[in-house]
């Protein structure tokens, strides 16, 4: 009987504690564009008879669906999940060569789920709430693939033939990410949200014709993302 008394307490203490519990869904368009830069393309450049020097990659923006979660920890401190359907982004070369300047790389798609601790400002009876966060962001690239414009080139220049495999890959990132925005809330259930994030994405990227590695490149992709949208309190 003492065995099952407990047990009643600790649910209805657990019931209690799930009850009590802060959590909010938001919901709205996310929008990353990155502050790209990366490593000179010397081998492509080789190649391809370009100067030394001239060409890297650019990374172009790209807005999704935002999906982010809160938990209250207490009256200030929240953590949030951010999540979204996956990016995806156009990879074209940046070179003082004019002729190629704009040429297309290839394309990628990726995942940036990015957990943060946030620290909001005022009361919670305020309806305005500026907040601040930061944490750690992981990126997930996939679906890379190589446009048949750079394959012609490295084909016109005899770095590889019609019949070889040529492909594109990015490594993982992880890195930190820093957060400010606001949450608005309209009633007790209905709100606005808004932030803007940066977030430390670094990438190793490889050129592979058959599967070999012919062109390494360090990616810095370090975006801002923005998002608004809705935000609902269960």
């Amino acid at each position: 009987m003492k065995k099952l008394t407990t047990l009643a307490a600790l649910t209805a203490a657990l019931l209690s504690s799930a009850a009590q519990a802060n959590f909010h869904i938001n919901v709205g368009a996310i929008h990353v564009a990155p502050n790209d830069g990366s490593s000179y393309l010397n081998v492509v450049e080789t190649v391809a008879g370009l100067p030394q020097n001239s060409s890297r990659l650019a990374v172009d923006s790209n807005t999704q669906l935002g999906l982010t979660f809160d938990y209250d920890i207490d009256a200030n401190w929240t953590i949030e999940l951010i999540a979204a359907t996956p990016f995806s982004h156009d990879i074209s070369l940046n070179s003082t060569v004019g002729a190629v300047n704009g040429l297309a790389v290839g394309e990628t798609k990726h995942l940036p789920p990015t957990l943060l601790a946030q620290y909001h400002f005022m009361g919670q009876d305020s309806a305005f709430r500026p907040f601040v966060g930061l944490g750690l962001n992981y990126t997930l690239f996939f679906s890379e693939d190589i446009d048949p414009a750079l394959k012609n080139v490295l084909v016109a220049t005899g770095a590889a033939t019609t019949s070889d495999d040529v492909s594109l890959h990015l490594d993982d990132s992880f890195g930190l990410a820093a957060q400010a925005g606001f949450n608005y809330r309209i009633n007790n259930t209905w709100g606005v949200h808004a932030m803007v994030m940066w977030a430390d994405i670094d990438s190793d990227a490889e050129v592979r014709v058959n599967g070999t590695n012919v062109q390494a490149i360090d990616v810095k992709i370090d975006p801002l993302v923005a998002m608004i949208g809705a935000r609902y309190r269960f």
